[in-house]
């Protein structure tokens, strides 16, 4: 994969004229050719900063270039240059599947391109219902419309604002080899989801956006290796009424019910093994053992809830 920019954002920054503060000195860089995902919760300025992106909103301050293209200055260029998915579902119910990209593609000046056209649709499997009115498909069959009407014009930067919203888990799937599969064809993706199993599947770096501000954009196994956390349950014979004193030194917490020991696995503490002979020192029994690692998800809501103070002392 290259490494170099093909989208840099600089300094971004978004107030509404009711006052409210949508982004705040947001900067991102995003490398060509490379999956990332967005995550952030509702209201967390995601939106808008897709929309600033794509020109559809005029920013407060800052600045975005798309492979060198200035956003504002050489609007038209850039703007070409990307394809943006949105959330809602908004097509023309009575017009067929093949005329939507076909115009769609045309709003950009493009020329006709059946070969194009047809090498899409089949890829998005909608060539079997290109004569079809969009009132007559599924919901999923709408959102590839929408992927379709989105690449028609051959952008090189793909947004996709929540894909897989409302869509049943199959047809979630499909939709992740179609995004590998634009990928490998050097499309350059922003996906933002609320399915963060979503990220972690398909996604090679990872952002986290809350209140306007960008938390952190990291390569998603290096933050997993970093703070998804591993963990050994241990589930006793007998309550406890406190740990045992073999057990101070290591990470260890008791469950509410006195039976459940959870240890954080950590390179600077002491090993599995040392926990299960502090565990047979203390005469302790067993009934189950399992290990757990700690997901996406988890440092997701961790870094929202602690905000910027957290992630700098984890740094």
């Amino acid at each position: 994969m290259q490494t170099d920019a093909i989208l840099t954002v600089e300094g971004l920054h978004k107030t509404y004229a009711s006052g409210e503060t949508a982004l705040r000195d947001v900067s991102l860089t995003i490398r060509r050719g490379e999956i990332l995902a967005l995550l952030g919760p509702n209201g967390a300025g995601k939106t808008t900063l897709i929309s600033i992106i794509c020109g559809l909103t005029t920013p407060s301050a800052g600045r975005v270039t798309v492979d060198g293209h200035d956003a504002v200055a050489d609007y038209k260029r850039a703007r070409s240059l990307i394809g943006l998915v949105p959330q809602e579902v908004a097509l023309e119910p009575f017009e067929t599947v093949a005329a939507t990209v076909r115009f769609s593609r045309g709003l950009f000046g493009k020329k006709q391109d059946p070969a194009h056209l047809e090498g899409l649709l089949r890829m998005l499997t909608l060539w079997d219902k290109r004569d079809a009115q969009l009132k007559e498909l599924s919901g999923g069959m709408k959102r590839r419309v929408l992927i379709a009407k989105a690449l028609a014009h051959g952008p090189r930067v793909l947004f996709l604002d929540e894909p897989t919203a409302g869509v049943d888990v199959e047809l979630r799937k499909d939709m992740w080899a179609i995004v590998r599969r634009l990928r490998e064809d050097g499309v350059t993706i922003i996906l933002t989801t609320h399915y963060i199993e979503e990220a972690e599947a398909i996604a090679e770096r990872v952002g986290i956006i809350s209140n306007g501000q960008i938390l952190l954009v990291e390569d998603k196994e290096a933050l997993m290796r970093r703070m998804g956390r591993r963990e050994v349950v241990v589930t006793l014979a007998e309550p406890l009424d406190r740990l045992p004193d073999g057990l101070s030194n290591h990470d260890v917490s008791l469950t509410e019910d006195r039976r459940t020991i959870t240890y954080a696995i950590s390179d600077a503490g002491p090993s599995v093994g040392d926990l299960f002979e502090a565990l047979s020192k203390a005469g302790l029994t067993l009934t189950d053992v399992e290990t757990a690692h700690r997901s996406l998800e988890d440092i997701f809501v961790e870094l929202v809830e602690n905000g910027t103070q957290q992630w700098e002392a984890a740094e």
